[in-house]
């Protein structure tokens, strides 16, 4: 009897209505490929839903999406809604609800594709940024009081407790010794003098009990500069909610493209859902296309896979995403022609082929 994976399909907005399709059909065929089986589900969530509805989700949408091994979902937000709605209404809901703390981005530069940085390559550019992704500045605890008078005010209040900051510690010292052995906490604890200062303190506590993994402690400013400069440096990031996701999209940058970013949204022991999007916004501009990059929804595909314990398969999406770009295989951002639908048939291509090969 063949493994069954229940998955929820979201669209969201904007582009993801190509690229969620996309990586669908690289699922699709990686699972018959291995033998196991995905029940997908769609739902219609996002800023479109909202226009219709008055609501990102339904009432029911995280009772429902509850009972999913995981959710692959596109993108959320439209030029038209408020800008400050799509993460407190559905992402952050998403994320804190199934207690999705780790945002697991990782960075690497793939073949035929050239990085910005002109002098660096492949060895240069593969790292992971682990962001904490239910707590620090994201929380939304604040208020603004007497917009319209001179004495106005507004408090965003961050907040970091040692049981948040020692399991995103935990997971990141524990992956590092999976990858180089070597974690470096990105911080601003000379600033924030109270917050970070106690973010640091703790993870030089956990880090005490990985002795075999080196860890080091960089400003974010330093490291912003050193992701420009000296990427090679780097293994595992560790980092709060808000440094996380500036540094995420620089990594994308240096890869050359924000498009070609992957991420999950993780629970790591599985008593809910994780999802996995790409780093990338709905791109309302481009939508109806067929012109947006699809990798970062196909790599994404692969975090959910690997999270899965779907290992091989997801090493097979990853070996597909690099025969295709060294092939060429392109979209506009990268400067090609390709468009969505060919770069996505090209992985598919591979992994069919692959499986022709070992019969």
């Amino acid at each position: 009897m063949k493994k069954a994976y229940k998955i929820a399909v979201v669209n969201g907005d904007g582009v993801g209505a190509e690229i969620v399709p996309a990586g669908v059909s690289v699922l699709d065929a990686v699972a018959e490929k291995y033998g196991f089986q995905l029940d997908k589900e769609a739902f219609p969530f996002g800023a479109g839903y909202y226009k219709e509805n008055g609501k990102f989700m339904s009432d029911d949408a995280l009772e429902t999406l509850k009972g999913f091994d995981a959710i692959f979902f596109g993108a959320v937000g439209l030029p038209e809604i408020d800008d400050t709605l799509p993460a407190r209404d559905y992402t952050f809901r998403v994320r804190t609800s199934f207690q999705q703390y780790i945002n697991y981005r990782p960075v690497k530069l793939f073949p035929g594709v050239d990085s910005p940085l002109r002098y660096k390559t492949q060895e240069d550019i593969d790292f992971v940024v682990i962001r904490e992704n239910n707590e620090g500045e994201f929380v939304q605890s604040g208020k603004i009081l007497h917009a319209d008078k001179p004495a106005g005010l507004a408090v965003d209040t961050s907040i970091f407790t040692r049981f948040g900051i020692e399991r995103v510690a935990h997971y990141s010292f524990k992956l590092a010794r999976k990858r180089n052995r070597k974690v470096t906490n990105v911080t601003k604890s000379n600033t924030l003098i109270s917050s970070l200062a106690y973010w640091d303190q703790v993870i030089a506590e956990v880090a005490e009990e990985y002795p075999d993994v080196e860890y080091s402690k960089m400003y974010i400013d330093n490291a912003s500069a050193s992701f420009v400069l000296r990427p090679e440096i780097f293994d595992v990031i560790l980092t709060t909610n808000l440094f996380g996701d500036i540094l995420s999209d620089l990594g994308g940058a240096i890869m050359g493209s924000l498009g070609l970013g992957g991420s999950g949204n993780i629970n790591p022991e599985k008593e809910f859902p994780s999802m996995f999007e790409p780093i990338h916004g709905s791109a309302p501009d481009i939508a109806g296309q067929n012109s947006a990059n699809p990798i970062g929804q196909i790599w994404s595909a692969a975090i959910m896979l690997e999270h899965l314990g779907e290992t091989e398969a997801a090493q097979d999406i990853m070996d597909g995403i690099e025969h295709t770009t060294a092939q060429g295989n392109l979209t506009k951002d990268l400067g090609g022609t390709a468009t969505t639908v060919e770069v996505a048939d090209s992985v598919v291509e591979f992994i069919r082929a692959a499986k022709m090969a070992t019969v």
